[in-house]
């Protein structure tokens, strides 16, 4: 057992959140790529220090300029992991993502924890700031039923401006502090610990913040009250409003840091206690030889700083010297994005909402002064700055890195360099501490030691783990002066985490029944997107001579060497191995050695038997000299040599070659399958046509062996376990190899079925078990037994026997039940996608099933019935009914399955990509899956594939009539694909879609087959619009369905879905450009080239066409349902149609007049598109199929032409009109506005002098009327004078208004003369 790099997950999608937190990596610049390479050439530049000037300077390392900067983006960046591994946060300047583990299947099918963004976003909230550091802090639960797990995750986030902020794990804000003015630059926090020894001191809880020159620690005690109650205030307030309940108050210490120069990281140390020596010495020197000391040494919190001058130093406050600072939190209310502040006497400051506006200008919060806090001492050294300090998890030893590539051990107890490593620039550090497991101690030790009993303490040993990104090696080396125990090349752009702290809420009571998983370090590479931790067993810390684990070890490594080593001689390598594995001592790496050895591919099979029986008889032996003996490892023996034993005994069986029998007839394979001559005529034309048309090719090499299975994987597939053989959870291919190893020469009639199947149930396996690998064989086989339909009755054989032993069919089943046992095999085939072998294998059963029933049913009832012919009957029984049914769903999935293989043998037309994908293979479960459309679906999914033309599936369904079939021969030409080509195929392919007609007559009906293929096609053609011929086709099968109702909801679905955008950014790009938009153009606003445009819009056409079937949907909502001819319509209908038809009226008098008014252009030139067109007529026309009164579209023409002063062609068109009462009266009220526009407005002496003439009636009627209203008021009078007279003329004398139009003759009259 070595030192390991396990993986324990991966990220989802890993580059997301490098493009939102760092975008300029996207695309790496030549300029940035430049410059840090040069950063990369010149790390060296400041000499190796000064720690020795005997020191040889690395060579320097060489970077490429060209290497691709973006992998190196998770080194600006900082992160934290939840030593839980609930949570992991990764933030640059001023954004954060929180990413969440979640359990999915990976590429290879297999389970495992992926890493998804839970939460991204900006967490800046004053101008300027950027994240420093983050800490990802899991918080215990209160809850007496916990299992471990922690309650939640809180997130702390330190900031440049001075900010420590608390997260939730959405990103909420909690609450916020200002402790110092000056940025923050580390977080760290100490979780509660039992102690191992009683003299140790017991630390608390506590969270560290370094600024440039002071330290703030705060209790974890009065944090972790604080961020429960705060969280809980904003569950309330998101529930249920606003509630003010104020936390307790937060308890820190505030030190500032003297006679340092500069301070980039620290390390809190704790509580620590001098011995009497130590504190003579410490008195003696701070205060000479007259200091006096106190009786108790006293209590002091120490503290070391890595910097410059000095390189460390060390602090110690005394306990009680400084009173802690009380600080109220402000709460986040989650409702109102706000929250309460409340003002404490240490000047606490609340947050609020970026997005919320505040009355006053933002003042900072008053700022404590630290308690000043001298450097005690140091290790003095001018020349090299300290990078990191990492503490290890006993409080002992610290590992600090410089910028001279240094790593260096301190002993913070005495404040010594202990140890150095050298070449390690920019190394990244942390720690693991490792258990003794108690019954891995040497046995031989047990009686002296002083850890002999199984209750003594464990012993615990520390390892360094430095990560050197430069080299790209993770390496792990024994504290103190232990050797290396591991190395890692683990590439360049990797980050090493360690978080030394574990769940906040403990204590020495709660503590101990919790047990939660926790990581203590872990390894993350980008590019590959693992998260992995490393394992270190114990006893590699174990490094003396003596050691019986190291010589262990050195045994297993001697192993795996002869093992590998290329040697002729199996007989010297067997010796040899059973040299090395009696010596080794330990029982676990004895299981490693043997383990080591059966998986060795190059150790024959006699030599892993007589290896494994040795060391078998060896442990006996110890057994028998009353000495302690792993019953686990001789168990294991044990199982692996009968393992060994079986494989021999099924390659013996596999080897022996037994007289084959005659083939069966087929009258011998239908009395089998027990079915009459059509019933078996019928199976073989089904499997005939799907050999044919199934012509998939699978590549063999030429020493692929089907029987063949190496003795490493048949012992890595089995396992044994209570005397039984278990099958271990594999992959499809090696199950099917498994398989073919143990029945493969059995169906083939090669081997003896009977001794084969005797052996295996001898050897520990389940009759389950050995069906599960029989039905995975037979139908992952089936072009084999296709061609071979002899293995049919080998699998009637081996079927019958597998279920005539023990335990395989319950000995209370009754024929009105279920069988597990036949249900296992049909659950098998309604599973398998290789349909043609499943059906086979239903008829196996089904037939096998029969032959059971009937001898369980002659012996119930032989001593029944005595004498009476019972040879005509038939036993019935649930599960016989039940494969009844399933045989004939598996004939239906085959016959379809079979349509699906069928294509056209030559094609001519060009084949677009989307045509090429190849299609699902089906079973009965996706079919049953599939649901009423699943049939449907899957056939027009073909149908698109191969292009056919809607006539062909018409064409099928009529193929019975033998007119039709003589008619199709001449169709040939163009209703297939429109290629003459493809004639050949086309009476193949139209047998085979009518036989699914007759097994799917609900499922293939004419309209909904066309239905699926108009959406497949048009679904097709969104994903490429520049197919227009799919749309096209699409339209066709509309057209195709017979169902009004059915034809209109596809219609509507296809406008909605698909058309109506692309029609809408069609009709406002050609309104914008007012001509044919260019190619360029079209494809930027549409999506499409301009050939496919015009395409398009002819679609377009042809779909409206067939959505406004009868004019009466003109006007009404698409998803209306149409109205016979001879249907009542809705008034507000038809008054929308009469506005419109009024609209077009007024445009045509209006574009005439513009013509007349324009010298020189004619009415033709006007409407270049549109000669042989009468609007007015065309108008009148439509009115009429509109069901809209005609005679009211024409008065309205006539008033246009009057009101635009075109009187001549009114005249014309007055003809025309029926009700002319109703027109003279609408003409009358023009009148009135001409003369109002001569009298009143022209403002004429003459005109006022006649108006003064007029009666007082005419008078007010004329100030009444608004001349604007005309198109064209300058009329002469005369003109005016013949439309008076019409109206006159056609105005019964009863009228209401006939008077006043005589009035307003004398007006014409007196106004002409």
């Amino acid at each position: 057992m070595s030192c390991t790099l396990v993986p324990f997950g991966h990220f989802q999608d890993l580059e997301a959140a490098r493009d939102f937190l760092c975008p300029h990596r996207r695309q790496g610049s030549a300029a940035a790529g430049r410059e840090s390479a040069g950063k990369l050439a010149n790390w060296e530049d400041d000499g190796w220090g000064a720690w020795d000037d005997a020191e040889i300077q690395e060579p320097e390392e060489e970077e490429s300029t060209s290497k691709n900067q973006r992998n190196y983006w998770l080194q600006d960046c900082v992160l934290s992991l939840s030593p839980t591994n609930d949570l992991m946060v990764i933030a640059n300047e001023q954004k954060a993502v929180f990413l969440v583990p979640k359990w999915k299947h990976s590429d290879k099918g297999k389970e495992e924890m992926q890493y998804a963004v839970g939460w991204s976003g900006s967490l800046n909230v004053e101008e300027g700031e950027c994240v420093s550091s983050v800490l990802c802090i899991p918080l215990a639960s209160q809850k007496r039923s916990s299992t471990g797990r922690p309650d939640w995750t809180c997130i702390v986030v330190g900031f440049t401006s001075g900010y420590v902020r608390f997260y939730t794990e959405s990103g909420v804000l909690l609450l916020a502090q200002l402790l110092n003015e000056d940025p923050v630059l580390q977080l760290k926090c100490r979780t509660y610990e039992i102690p191992r020894h009683p003299g140790v001191t017991e630390q608390n809880e506590e969270l560290s913040i370094l600024y440039p020159a002071a330290i703030v620690t705060i209790d974890g005690f009065s944090l972790f009250q604080s961020l429960r109650a705060c969280r809980n205030q904003v569950a309330r307030a998101a529930a249920s409003g606003n509630e003010n309940v104020q936390p307790p108050p937060l308890a820190y210490k505030k030190w500032g840091l003297q006679d340092v120069d500069t301070i980039v990281d620290h390390a809190s140390i704790g509580i620590t206690t001098l011995s009497p020596f130590d504190q003579m010495k410490t008195a003696s020197n701070i205060g000479g030889y007259n200091a006096a000391i106190k009786n108790s040494p006293p209590a002091m919190s120490q503290y070391v700083t890595v910097g410059s001058s000095p390189f460390t130093g060390f602090f110690f406050a005394l306990e009680g010297s400084s009173q802690p600072l009380l600080s109220h939190v402000a709460l986040a209310v989650a409702s109102k994005l706000t929250s309460a502040l409340f003002n404490a006497a240490s000047g606490w400051l609340g947050w609020k909402s970026k997005h919320e506006e505040e009355p006053a200008p933002k003042q900072k919060p008053k700022v404590e002064p630290a308690t000043p806090l001298a450097v005690r001492f140091g290790l003095p050294d001018s020349r090299r700055h300290g990078e990191r300090i990492c503490l290890s998890p006993c409080n002992t030893l610290a590992a600090v890195t410089d910028d001279f590539g240094r790593v260096i051990l301190l002993d913070v107890t005495r404040g010594l360099a202990v140890r150095m490593w050298k070449g390690y620039r920019d190394a990244e550090i942390g720690w693991i501490q490792t258990v003794e497991d108690l019954h891995e101690r040497e046995t031989e030790k047990m009686d002296f030691s002083p850890f002999g009993h199984a209750q003594g303490p464990s012993r615990v040993a520390q390892f360094l783990v430095i990560y050197a990104p430069r080299r790209g090696i993770l390496e792990v080396w024994s504290t103190q002066q232990g050797p290396r125990v591991g190395a890692f090349n683990v590439g360049k752009h990797c980050r090493l985490l360690y978080p030394g702290y574990k769940i906040m809420g403990l204590n020495n009571v709660t503590s101990q029944g919790w047990q939660p998983q926790t990581y203590q370090i872990c390894l993350l590479d980008p590019v590959s997107g693992s998260v992995k931790t490393i394992h270190v067993p114990f006893h590699l810390a174990l490094s003396d001579k003596k050691s019986e684990r190291a010589k262990d070890m050195h045994l297993v490594k001697k192993l795996n060497a002869l093992l590998k080593a290329k040697t002729s001689d199996p007989d010297l390598v067997e010796a040899e191995a059973k040299e090395l594995i009696l010596d080794i001592k330990y029982p676990a790496t004895k299981k490693q050695a043997l383990e080591s050895i059966l998986t060795s591919e190059c150790v024959p099979l006699s030599s892993l038997s007589n290896i494994t029986q040795t060391l078998m008889d060896n442990l006996k032996k110890q057994e028998l000299e009353l000495q302690c003996v792993d019953e686990a490892l001789l168990q294991f023996c044990a199982n692996k040599l009968k393992l060994l034993h079986l494989y021999e005994l099924v390659s013996k069986l596999n080897s022996q070659r037994i007289q084959e029998d005659t083939p069966p007839t087929d009258n011998d394979l239908a009395k089998l399958l027990r079915l009459d001559k059509k019933d078996f005529l019928r199976l073989q034309m089904l499997l005939e046509n799907y050999k044919q048309e199934n012509t998939q090719t699978a590549v063999r090499f030429a020493d692929e062996k089907d029987c063949v299975l190496s003795v490493k994987a048949f012992l890595e597939y089995l396992e044994y376990e209570k005397e039984m053989i278990n099958v271990k959870n594999m992959e499809d291919g090696e199950y099917v190899a498994l398989g073919s190893f143990f029945f493969w020469k059995c169906l083939r009639g090669e081997s003896s079925t009977e001794e084969m199947c005797h052996t295996l149930e001898s050897a520990g396996f389940s009759p389950q078990i050995l069906l599960s690998l029989l039905l995975n064989l037979w139908l992952s086989k089936e072009k084999d037994i296709l061609d071979k339909p002899d293995s049919i009755s080998c699998l009637h054989t081996m079927l019958l026997l597998l279920s005539k032993m023990k335990v395989a069919i319950d000995e209370s089943w009754d024929t009105q039940s279920v069988s597990p046992w036949w249900q296992q095999m049909r659950t098998a085939c309604i599973q398998s996608e290789n349909n043609a072998a499943a059906l086979l294998s239903a008829h196996v059963g089904h037939s096998v099933t029969a032959e059971i029933i009937d001898s369980v049913t002659e012996k119930k009832f032989s001593q029944i019935i005595v004498g009476s012919d019972t040879d005509s009957w038939e036993a019935l029984s649930l599960d016989t009914e039940y494969w009844k049914l399933l045989l004939k769903q598996l004939e239906d999935c085959l016959i379809l399955q079979t349509l699906l293989h069928s294509k056209v043998s030559k094609r001519t037309k060009r084949i677009t990509s989307l045509q090429t994908e190849p299609l699902g293979r089906l079973s009965v479960k996706k079919l049953l899956e599939g649901g009423k459309g699943g049939v449907a679906d899957t056939v027009a999914k073909w149908v698109f594939k191969q292009g056919f033309s809607p006539v062909v599936l018409n064409l099928a369904k009529r193929k019975k009539d033998a007119d039709s079939t003589e008619e199709s021969v001449d169709m040939h030409s163009h209703i297939f694909l429109e290629e003459p080509e493809a004639d050949a195929g086309l009476e193949t392919i139209l047998e085979l879609l009518q036989l699914a007609y007759e097994q799917f007559p609900c499922s293939l009906e004419l309209d909904v087959l066309h239905a699926h293929c108009c959406w497949e096609y048009v679904v097709q053609w969104n994903k490429d619009p520049e197919e227009a011929c799919f749309l096209i086709r699409s339209i066709d099968h509309l057209r195709c369905i017979i169902n009004a109702h059915v034809q209109h909801g596809i219609a509507l679905m296809m406008w909605n879905t698909f058309i109506v955008k692309r029609l809408s950014s069609a009709t406002y790009l050609m309104d914008k450009v007012g001509k044919a938009p260019k190619d360029r153009l079209c494809r930027r606003d549409v999506g499409m080239g301009d050939t496919a445009m015009t395409s398009f819009l002819g679609c377009c056409s042809d779909l409206l066409q067939t959505l406004l079937e009868g004019k009466n949907a003109f006007f009404k909502d698409l998803t209306s349902i149409q109205l016979l001819p001879s249907g009542d319509m809705d008034p507000n209908v038809l008054s929308i149609r009469q506005q419109f038809l009024v609209k077009v009226v007024s445009a045509v008098v209006q574009t005439l007049c513009s013509s007349q008014k324009a010298k020189g252009v004619s009415e033709e030139e006007l409407f270049p598109f549109e000669k042989e067109k009468d609007w007015p007529t065309l108008v009148v026309d439509l009115a009429q199929h509109l069901q809209i009164c005609d005679d009211a579209v024409r008065r309205h023409y006539v008033c246009e032409l009057y009101n635009y002063g075109m009187d001549h062609l009114g005249e014309e068109a007055f003809l025309q009109v029926t009700d002319k009462e109703v027109l003279a009266s609408q003409l009358l009220i023009l009148t009135g506005q001409r003369l109002a526009f001569a009298l009143l407005h022209m403002q004429t002496k003459e005109g006022m002098e006649l108006l003064a003439r007029l009666p007082p009636t005419l008078c007010t009627w004329l100030k009444a009327m608004d001349p604007q209203d005309l198109q064209n008021p300058e009329v002469p009078i005369a003109t005016t004078a013949k439309l008076v007279n019409k109206v006159i003329e056609h105005l019964p004398e009863n009228h209401g208004q006939y008077s006043l139009a005589l009035n307003l003759i004398e007006a014409v009259e007196a106004i002409s003369s």
